[in-house]
């Protein structure tokens, strides 16, 4: 079942894995069928050196493991609840990787400081206000894809495909899995550059909104321009 998607799946936990974001096990990916209302995601606990495309776990929309033999990421309902709310994705992300998990970790969203940032996300990377201590008693990752959704209620995740979670970590979708990777990778990338700026310039401030609009809609826009035309 899902063959395909199984291995582009696994492609992307081992691509995410060897892209030196996680640490041990802190981490996983997962890549939806929509036409099949399945979603394949990693195993949980399983080292990223050890598995297989026969490892990964497919599960249902109501959170239901279809066919694997192991239990899927124990953060599988955070990603179920976002494949419910966000149709237009393909994968999710989710790492643990040091200067997003700063931001986090205090509490900050990643200010778009400069062009890098704008050329990726299009303004500041939102973080998510705390769970209550409810919300973690009883459904945790369940409440923690909730509290996702909250944020974004006046946010667009096709055009901000990153959110951080207060004192956790960052999640990232994409419309494949291996994109929900590259955009994790973006994510730490620009969170390191803005931890940098800040150190030596604490007051600056964000990248102007002229410049930010340019330097999206040329990479994402109708009429982006760079890179090739893909029908050549």
């Amino acid at each position: 079942m899902l063959e395909k998607l199984k291995k582009e799946v696994w492609e992307a936990n081992r691509a995410l894995f060897h892209s030196g974001l996680i640490t041990l096990t802190w981490g996983n990916v997962s890549g939806i069928s929509h036409a099949d209302g399945l979603f394949v995601i990693k195993p949980s606990g399983v080292e990223y050196a050890e598995m297989s495309p026969d490892d990964m776990v497919v599960v249902d929309l109501n959170g239901n493991v279809v066919e694997g033999k192991n239990r899927p990421s124990s953060d599988t309902a955070t990603h179920l609840e976002l494949y419910k709310a966000f149709r237009g994705i393909g994968g999710i992300a989710h790492t643990h990787s040091t200067y997003a998990v700063a931001f986090a970790q205090a509490l900050k969203e990643i200010p778009c400081l400069g062009t890098t940032h704008a050329d990726h996300f299009f303004g500041a990377v939102p973080v998510t206000r705390l769970l209550t201590e409810q919300e973690v008693d009883n459904a945790y990752e369940r409440n923690t894809g909730m509290v996702i959704l909250e944020r974004f209620k006046q946010v667009d995740p096709l055009t901000m495909p990153a959110v951080l979670i207060a004192a956790h970590a960052p999640f990232c979708w994409g419309n494949s899995a291996s994109d929900a990777v590259k955009n994790a990778v973006a994510l730490e990338a620009v969170a390191k550059m803005a931890f940098d700026t800040l150190q030596l310039a604490p007051d600056i401030g964000e990248l102007p909104r002229h410049v930010l609009q340019k330097h999206y809609e040329r990479k994402h826009g109708v009429n982006a321009y760079y890179g090739q035309n893909k029908e050549q």
